[in-house]
């Protein structure tokens, strides 16, 4: 009878085993593509690469020169410019000039100055150079850009989750990011999450094979200095 009772509470207790590992929900990964959050510096002007001070993946910081052009053109017109501004200046000082052609000039030179200040291009961000466009001693164009730099400080991943989960997830909470190649772990929070449902994109695997709609939650996580997040690489997002 002892020997039945005994039986019976360990069939009792790997029942329950049984079932709190079957309702325990098992951390998932989702796979995502690295992005950074890059910007496109352009030149502001026509003209000659007489020095380029970067080269793809060259550290940079905010203000920094990456470019200089030549500028002759450009500094002749200032120059010619603010002798004018000048002159008019004057003139209107001894009223023998009128207002109308001293803010004229004025307008002109502050143009022509602003211009020469584009003569140097400068890198918007602190972060890092994806790409460069241009090699010293080419002509630019206004409006092309020369490099593409990256803060990758923090980067961003788009992963899909299915529909039946979506409901646990909310922007701010706290998750982990793994790197597969090396197993280094990363602090990440979800920013967003689509509002629509979507079909499962053909490059992207599922927990549950079934499932059609999906919803794109974007992340981001912390970058460590050593920079080991770069853009292009799959990192596996837990929830």
């Amino acid at each position: 009878m002892k020997k039945a009772a005994f039986a019976a509470v360990i069939i009792l207790l790997a029942l329950v085993i049984v079932s709190l590992g079957f309702f325990r929900r098992t951390p998932f990964s989702y796979s995502g593509v690295i992005e950074a959050v890059d910007i496109d510096v352009p030149a502001r002007l026509n003209d000659v690469i007489t020095k380029l001070n970067i080269d793809e993946g060259t550290p940079v910081t905010a203000g920094q020169v990456l470019a200089e052009l030549e500028c002759k053109q450009t500094a002749l017109q200032e120059e010619i410019a603010l002798k004018e501004y000048k002159r008019a200046e004057q003139l209107f000082k001894t009223a023998a000039g009128s207002k109308e052609n001293y803010e004229n000039r004025k307008n002109i030179y502050d143009q022509a100055a602003l211009a020469k200040t584009w003569c140097k291009i400068l890198s918007p961000i602190t972060g890092r150079v994806l790409h460069k466009y241009y090699e010293e001693g080419e002509f630019i164009q206004a409006g092309r850009k020369l490099a593409t730099v990256a803060d990758l400080s923090t980067v961003n991943a788009w992963v899909f989750v299915e529909h039946n989960l979506i409901a646990s997830l909310t922007p701010g909470q706290k998750i982990t990011g793994r790197l597969p190649e090396t197993g280094g772990v990363f602090e990440g929070v979800i920013l967003t999450i689509n509002d629509e449902a979507e079909f499962t994109p053909k490059n992207v695997q599922t927990r549950d094979e079934r499932a059609r709609l999906v919803f794109g939650v974007k992340t981001r996580f912390q970058n460590d200095e050593r920079r080991t997040l770069k853009p292009g690489m799959t990192l596996e997002v837990i929830f």
